[in-house]
Parts: C-alpha cells; sequence; structure tokens
C-alpha cells in the first residue's frame, strides 16, 4: 500500500511508543467460559451444544441493539427459558453503551450470546474491488475492536461472528481475502489486549458451489489467521423430511475431519409447516461428531414470516412454530459424553483457485497502518450505530492492485501488526511469524446492493458483513 509522508510519520510515532505491558483479564459472569477443544466447543469439562435462536427484534432494518432495551429482553428472556435454549444470535450491537445489565439477564437464565460484530454503516461492502478496498479500514477495524472491548468481560459471551454470508452466490469470492484479515485482526486485537481467547468465526451462506471452499479457506493456515469455528446458514432440511431425505447425512460425511467446531447459525425452512424435526437429527449422535448445534431462525416475525412470536403494541404472543420448537426441544436431549467429538486441530489445505473460487492466490491484505495503534492503545469509545463519516487513510483514492499490501499468506506465517492472534483451542498456540509483502492482481468485480434484504427467508446484508 502506498502511504503518504503524513501516514509514514504516524505510524513512526506509534512505532515509537513504548509497548503498554496489560496483565491478563478474566471474564466476569455467573456462566462458565466455553473454549474450543478439536472440532467442539466445551465449558469446562462438558460438551457445549449450541441450541438456540436468532434474535434481532425489528429486523435488520431496525439496527438497533437489542440487549439495551431492557424492559423487552426481560420479556424475551422469559419465552427463551420456556424454550429451554442456552443461546441467542444477535446481529446488531451498540458498541458505544453498556451492556452489563443485560447480559447479566441472559446470564441468569443460563443464556450464552453468538455475537455478530457489523453494523450497516461498519462493515465490508463486497460490491467491488473499489468497494471491498475503501470499506476495509482503520475505522472499521475500530468498530469491531471496540465491540470486541464491549463484550470481553462477559463470560456469557460465546463467540464473535466477524462476517454473515458475506459471499452468497457461486461468483462473488473476491471478498474472501477481506474477511480472511479480519479473522487475523480481531484475534489479533484479542491476544494483544489480554482478554481470554474468545471464539471469532464466520458464518456462511449454503453456497452448494463454494461453501466447501469457504470452509477449507477459512479454516486454513495458521492459528493466527484460520476461523475458531466455522457456521453455516442453512436451510436445506424442509420438513415433511428426514436426515438422510434432507442431505444431511452427505454434508456429515463432507466435514469430517476439520479441527474447528462447525454448527448452524441459522436453520428452519418455512417452505411448508415446520415442524423442526431437523432438532433430533442435529443433537443425536448421526451429527454432533462434526456439528455442535444450532440457532433457530428466528425470534421475531418480521417481514420474510420466520418468527416465532408475533408483536402488538409491546406484547408477544406465541405462535404454532415456537410451540412446536419447544417440544423439539424438550424431547430431544443432547447424547451423553462428548457426543464423539474430534480432538484434531489440523488446519485445512486452502483451495486453489476455479471458476467458483475467485481467489487466485493466499494472500491476505495488510492491516491498515493507522490501526495497529488500537493494538497498543485500545479501541476508545466505539462510534456506535451512527453513520461512519471519518474519512479513512484511503480517503477519495480509487482502487488498484498497487494499492493494495498484502501481509503475509493464509497458509503460512503471517506478519501481523501490533501482536499474532491465538485460537480458542485450548490445545493450540499460535504460529505467526513474519513474511515479504507482495502485490497481487485485482480480483474480478461482483455486483451487490449495499442495502439488506431477505433473501429465501435468509437475513443476509448484501454489500454488508451483517
Amino acid at each position: 500500500m502506498k502511504i503518504t509522508a503524513v501516514v509514514a510519520s504516524l505510524v513512526a510515532v506509534v512505532c515509537a511508543t513504548p509497548k503498554v505491558e496489560i496483565a491478563p483479564r478474566q471474564a466476569s459472569g455467573s456462566l462458565p467460559v466455553v473454549s474450543v477443544k478439536g472440532n467442539a466447543f466445551f465449558a469446562g469439562d462438558k460438551r457445549f451444544y449450541v441450541r438456540g435462536v436468532a434474535y434481532q427484534p425489528g429486523g435488520a432494518a431496525d439496527a438497533a441493539d437489542p440487549l439495551v432495551n431492557i424492559p423487552n429482553l426481560k420479556r424475551d428472556v422469559a419465552n427463551f427459558k420456556k424454550l429451554g435454549i442456552n443461546t441467542i444470535r444477535v446481529y446488531t450491537v451498540d458498541n458505544s453503551v453498556n451492556h452489563d445489565e443485560g447480559m447479566k439477564m441472559l446470564a441468569d437464565a443460563g443464556i450464552y450470546l453468538a455475537l455478530d460484530a457489523n453494523t450497516p454503516a461498519f462493515s465490508l461492502n463486497r460490491q467491488s474491488n473499489q468497494t471491498l478496498f475503501q470499506s476495509y479500514n482503520e475505522n472499521y477495524l475500530q468498530s469491531l475492536f471496540a465491540t470486541i472491548d464491549s463484550f470481553a468481560k462477559y463470560s456469557n459471551l460465546l463467540l464473535i461472528i466477524n462476517g454473515n454470508e458475506v459471499i452468497n452466490e457461486r461468483n462473488n469470492t473476491i471478498a474472501a481475502p477481506y474477511i480472511k484479515a479480519l479473522q487475523r485482526d480481531m484475534k489479533a486485537y484479542i491476544s494483544a489486549r489480554k482478554y481470554r481467547n474468545i471464539p471469532i468465526g464466520y458464518a456462511a451462506a449454503d453456497v452448494a458451489e463454494n461453501v466447501d471452499h469457504q470452509l477449507k479457506y477459512f479454516d486454513c493456515g495458521p492459528d493466527g489467521v484460520r476461523g475458531d469455528f466455522f457456521a453455516l446458514n442453512d436451510y436445506s432440511w424442509c420438513d415433511p423430511n428426514t436426515f438422510i431425505g434432507a442431505g444431511w447425512d452427505k454434508k456429515v460425511e463432507r466435514y469430517k475431519g476439520y479441527g474447528v467446531p462447525l454448527f448452524m447459525a441459522e436453520h428452519g425452512c418455512n417452505t411448508n409447516r415446520r415442524d423442526w424435526n431437523e432438532v433430533a437429527s442435529l443433537y443425536s449422535t448421526n451429527m454432533t461428531s462434526v456439528y455442535s448445534g444450532g440457532l433457530a431462525y428466528e425470534y421475531t416475525t418480521e417481514a420474510n414470516g420466520y418468527g416465532l412470536v408475533s408483536t402488538t403494541n409491546g406484547n408477544v404472543a406465541p405462535n404454532a412454530d415456537f410451540t412446536r420448537l419447544e417440544a423439539a426441544y424438550k424431547k430431544t436431549p443432547n447424547p451423553p459424553g462428548d457426543g464423539g467429538y474430534s480432538a484434531t486441530t489440523t488446519a485445512s489445505q486452502c483451495p486453489p483457485a476455479s471458476a467458483d473460487w475467485e481467489v487466485k492466490n493466499d494472500l491476505i491484505p495488510a492491516m491498515p497502518a493507522l490501526a495497529k495503534k488500537f493494538m497498543t492503545d485500545g479501541a476508545g469509545k466505539g462510534p456506535g450505530l451512527g453513520d461512519n463519516v471519518t474519512p479513512s487513510q484511503y480517503g477519495g483514492k480509487s482502487y488498484s492492485a498497487g494499492l493494495v499490501e498484502m501481509d503475509g499468506s493464509a497458509a503460512s506465517p503471517s506478519k501481523q501488526g501490533g501482536g499474532t492472534g491465538t485460537s480458542s483451542g485450548a490445545t493450540k498456540s499460535s504460529s505467526a511469524g513474519s513474511a515479504r509483502n507482495v502485490v497481487i492482481a485485482p480480483f474480478m468485480a461482483v455486483f451487490t446492493i449495499p442495502v439488506f434484504i431477505t433473501v429465501g427467508g435468509v437475513l443476509a446484508g448484501m454489500g454488508l458483513i451483517m
């Protein structure tokens, strides 16, 4: 990346600043911390299965933080307890406010948080090489890091999702190196700030042509760049169906051998009546050697018609989908013991380029120079849910391959500003080192719409990571 003398001076000042030693920080809360061990989650010595719902009242268009609306959260926690869930997924939070009350309310109910770190204003824009180049900047990273700061102290923070369905078609994989750079940056920040090993990973659309490539790509490389888990938004089981009829037996076979947990970040096809028959398979030994549960989509009824409850004037009314999901969870206990998990932590081989995978090599963008100061100074106050109006270091520059500095490799140790991240697995250790900077040619541009829409009932940030 070409930098001006001003930017170079700023970087020099940052580099000259003495490194601040930070004492290791302990999580607080009434629930045990869940960590990664091999291809599964564990709470202490007990296997942990994600069993929950997606929770974003108002939908993506509202872009409100449901964890700070305490009256509504208290109302909804009562229904979470009735469902018997242990996790909710929240797609948008305000990183400028305190979440102690809401997170304690969840913890007291035995509920963990799967948190999407992006907001409509602060996220990758996958529309083209130009928009990817400009949206991956220090302002965006400051927002991500501030979200980590806001939630790292809570023991019931289960994991952080760094991107949701950014790749949602067979021919828009050009964003993959930027998504992987976010994995590296967030893991590096967690390590530099001495937080516990919070799992960081990606939630993928179930795109038949490239979902396997996505899993391999985000799982390849050293611990400092590979994901700690991989989640799938999977609507392939439409009732009435069976484990074999839905093709889930084939998915279990395909995903055997990966060294990170897999779970369903969204499931619940509504083409027909939702009897939630997939729940019995998802928490059976047919699947638990590979999958670690899932999240039913979704709690409130929005425009796409997937909700478990309807809301009127602040009141909620569970519908038949809610009742059937409650029954499915109640009659489906977790399997005994460890569910057949694998202790392997072996990384995948990065997938080769192909017609369905437009990543021409395994290099990923370097962290923006102006973001490296956050590693030692911290992110500061989060920007919240306001607009991203601060000019970035890229200003109005037009994209060109020569402006993108590629730092390290996804398949070998990579240099990381301010320190290297470690995986959340207890048996893993960072192997990040340094690597030569290389400039690569631009990728193929793709079309997207930089607003939120619903596609096939799946909540997807079109042009955004949400």
